[in-house]
């Protein structure tokens, strides 16, 4: 499904479950994967020892950085529960958990506990809202169809919280929607940052 923008494409890898991804992450997160790649690998032919190490160390902190903020945000919905992939955390929250879903400069789900947590996969673009605007404005000035018969359009970042919002009211009772959220933390992108970062120091500092 085209989207405008930098709003999610909405696709269902199984029947029980949605998945809404940024495209226009995705496409920009690859792009700087391959510059970075290029990059890299002119400085370990070319280089000499020391700008070879650097390298090194330079993609791997930046490598798992693109990825954690570009290709790895994801959401995903089911019947009993929304997963949400952000860039350095997997919060899992069943339905029974969720009290609220707003969408202003970001798109963020609110707990029954109070907590907040961004969904970084459903960006917020106020340009898509003023054009949804501006077309359900169109329809109804046209005079083609009555005000009643006008189903207004939403940017595609709205329409997929619709989705979930739906989800969540129709999951919050079910059985297996019940229970409290879950954290975890993505150790596969942490860790080779911290190991570059590491390297890059020791590198810098002998020199």
């Amino acid at each position: 499904m085209k989207t405008p923008d930098s709003q999610p494409s909405v696709t269902e890898p199984l029947a029980a479950e949605r998945a809404y991804r940024s495209p226009a992450g995705i496409a920009g997160g690859v792009l700087l994967l391959v510059m970075g790649a290029w990059l890299g690998f002119d400085a370990l032919v070319n280089g000499d020892a020391r700008t070879a190490w650097l390298a090194v160390a330079a993609l791997l902190v930046v490598v798992p950085l693109v990825v954690a903020f570009t290709v790895r945000p994801a959401v995903y919905a089911n019947e009993d529960r929304l997963r949400i992939r952000n860039p350095f955390r997997v919060i899992t929250l069943p339905w029974a958990s969720v009290a609220d879903l707003r969408a202003s400069y970001s798109s963020e789900v609110f707990t029954e506990g109070g907590d907040k947590y961004q969904l970084w996969a459903i960006p917020v673009s106020m340009r898509a809202r003023k054009k949804a605007n501006r077309r359900t404005g169109g329809r109804k000035s046209s005079g083609l169809a009555g005000a009643a018969d006008v189903v207004p359009r939403k940017a595609a970042g709205d329409q997929s919280l619709d989705e979930i919002r739906e989800l969540a009211r129709d999951g919050a009772d079910r059985p297996s929607a019940q229970g409290g959220p879950s954290i975890r933390w993505a150790y596969e992108i942490v860790a080779p940052v911290v190991v570059g970062a590491v390297l890059l120091a020791v590198v810098l500092a002998v020199g």
